[in-house]
């Protein structure tokens, strides 16, 4: 007779005991509207060409995939040459299974024990998750009061630490805060003055929905090695459920990306997902024109009712401020919309989508907040 044995302690490290898993809820509900996502799926024209290449690949499943997957980089670098005027090399382009990916190779990289990774909160809050995930010391500075950067602060954080790499959301989440490009370049140049080298991340996941005159990161990249951007598909592109994130860098410092990267990490059909994507790209950046216009015009809703707005360049809305946001969160959802109860104490965040998504959300907030 077989006895089981004594209940056995697992060895979790220290710093994982009682840590919930990293999400937001997954709740049936109408209308959906707080992880971000775009809300129109991907045209019957997209579809039909990812099953295509998809099918394609499969009957090579058997093999490997291609490793360095060079034909995306290609594909990659020519669509940043049309969003966003910067011309790259296959070389400098990265990609990995969403930008968390992308993220967790650059602390797997760069950061480590004894090394410390810098941000300024609110911000998203992945990032002390993949600090304490590759043991990287993790420091998080203050924004301003309207969620910007102020300069001086960054630079003087800098010097004090020291650390090996520094995260910069621009769009910034959950706040939609853009960065100005002088103020990037501030901490890039405080960055460059750390004693061993610092990497600076610019996460530009909402990147394409910026306003126009917002510049990106990328026009940055020449002058100055140090310096990645990262870029993910499943946000302008709709492909949330494909995974695929993306960095552009100088050679060397994608080539430090390379060696911590699991073999293979890219399948074949990620890939082919991507590239058939990529193809219909002027189509998908006409979508997103629309996106913006309602994002805009949500703001002004907002506003016009007495609400306090951060100035939004992503695709969703931070808003406060509310004595008891937690209710006011509940009455949206006992109504049908599930927004995120995030951000600085008093603030809600609501995803940009369809018409017929904000008007569902209009309507519940001003039965809920009697607005």
């Amino acid at each position: 007779m077989n006895v089981p044995p004594a209940r056995t302690a697992l060895p979790l490290r220290d710093e994982l005991v009682g840590i919930e898993p990293y999400g937001a809820p997954q709740l049936d509900a109408p209308y959906v509207l707080n992880v971000n996502e775009n809300p129109y799926a991907p045209s019957p024209e997209v579809v039909a060409d990812i099953a295509r290449d998809v099918a394609a690949a499969a009957a090579g499943l058997n093999r490997y995939p291609d490793r360095d997957f060079l034909a995306l980089r290609q594909d990659l670098a020519a669509y940043l040459r049309v969003e966003s005027g910067v011309e790259l090399e296959p070389g400098q382009l990265w990609a990995a299974n969403g930008s968390n990916e992308v993220m967790l190779h650059l602390l797997q990289a760069f950061g480590g024990p004894g090394r410390t990774a810098l941000s300024f909160a609110p911000t998203y809050s992945m990032y002390p998750e993949y600090a304490r995930d590759t043991f990287t010391g993790w420091v998080a500075g203050r924004r301003d009061e309207n969620f910007g950067l102020d300069p001086d602060v960054a630079r003087a954080t800098i010097a004090e630490l020291a650390p090996t790499v520094v995260l910069l959301a621009s769009p910034n989440n959950p706040t939609g805060t853009a960065l100005p490009l002088a103020t990037v370049n501030v901490v890039l140049d405080a960055a460059a003055a750390v004693p061993g080298g610092c990497v600076v991340v610019v996460d530009e996941a909402y990147g394409e929905f910026r306003r126009a005159g917002t510049p990106s990161a990328l026009e940055l990249l020449a002058d100055h090695p140090h310096l990645a951007v990262s870029r993910t598909m499943s946000k302008a592109f709709g492909l949330a459920g494909a995974r695929v994130g993306y960095l552009a860098a100088a050679p060397a410092l994608v080539d430090a990306l390379r060696v911590v990267r699991l073999p293979y990490h890219l399948s074949a059909v990620t890939q082919a997902v991507a590239r058939a994507a990529l193809r219909h790209a002027p189509a998908l950046m006409a979508q997103i024109g629309s996106l913006r216009a309602e994002r805009d015009a949500l703001v002004g809703w907002l506003r016009e009712r007495g609400l306090r707005v951060a100035d939004s360049d992503a695709n969703f809305v931070l808003f406060g401020m509310f004595d008891d946001r937690h209710g006011i969160w509940q009455g949206l959802l006992d109504r049908g919309v599930l927004i995120r109860e995030t951000g600085p104490d008093g603030w809600l965040r609501v995803s940009v989508g369809t018409p017929q998504e904000t008007a569902a959300f209009k309507d519940a907030l001003v039965e809920v907040a009697g607005l």
